[in-house]
């Protein structure tokens, strides 16, 4: 079983905010997410200031569009020096055959289904399957066409690991470290996550929110490990 790593979203307002947070952090073996939040405000100065904290980043701005514009996309990523970014596996597979075609590029992140979603909500999104069935479809056209990795729910992530796992990392948001009362409907604990498979788990709220977040992300360490 491959180990698991941890992604910390720099989901903060600002610039400013997300360089509090590096610091406290600064050290610690991590990856991080930089959104649509903070990305659409600061734009590449987010990706370098996580740089130059000495983090690899994911950048989860999530392409969904036509073919030749999520290649132009994802070589501009590829030219932010990123680790690895995230598409929308509902692009299709002309979409994902043109942003593997490039000869320098991050990792290919497919989404599969939000983990904001659950049975009732995304049966009125059009999609004719459950959940768990279009996750494994869009798993299933993520790998045929040369993706890296699939971000589904952790819920999801131990089937989606012993069909796929040989050519596919598993990349699972929706990390609560307990039960709460938000928007995500579909989630785990961190050990719960590693113990199905994810290859990395991505927290947010339960690190942006704690008193202490370097202590947080320690204890989410340890327990993944």
């Amino acid at each position: 079983m491959s180990k698991t790593r941890l992604i910390v979203a720099l989901d903060t307002p600002d610039l400013k905010a997300a360089e509090i947070l590096l610091k406290k952090l600064k050290g610690l073996p991590l990856i991080y997410k930089v959104g649509s939040g903070l990305f659409t405000f600061a734009g590449p100065r987010a990706v370098d200031l996580a740089h130059k904290y000495g983090g690899k980043i994911f950048l989860d701005l999530k392409f969904h569009d036509i073919p030749n514009t999520v290649r132009n996309a994802v070589e501009s990523a590829a030219r932010l020096g990123v680790y690895s970014v995230s598409f929308h596996l509902s692009g299709g597979a002309e979409m994902l055959k043109a942003a593997v075609s490039l000869k320098k590029r991050p990792l290919l992140w497919g989404i599969t289904v939000l983990t904001s979603f659950d049975e009732k909500s995304f049966s009125r999104t059009g999609f004719k399957n459950k959940i768990e069935r279009t996750v494994f479809n869009l798993a299933a056209l993520g790998a045929e066409n040369g993706a890296d990795g699939v971000v589904c729910s952790p819920r999801e992530a131990a089937a989606v690991k012993k069909r796929f796992g040989a050519t596919l990392q598993i990349i699972t948001p929706g990390i609560r470290l307990e039960a709460g009362g938000d928007d995500q409907k579909r989630t785990l604990t961190p050990a719960g996550a590693a113990s199905a498979g994810a290859d990395f788990i991505v927290v947010g709220r339960p690190v942006l929110k704690a008193t202490d977040p370097a202590a947080a992300v320690r204890n989410i360490l340890e327990a993944i490990q």
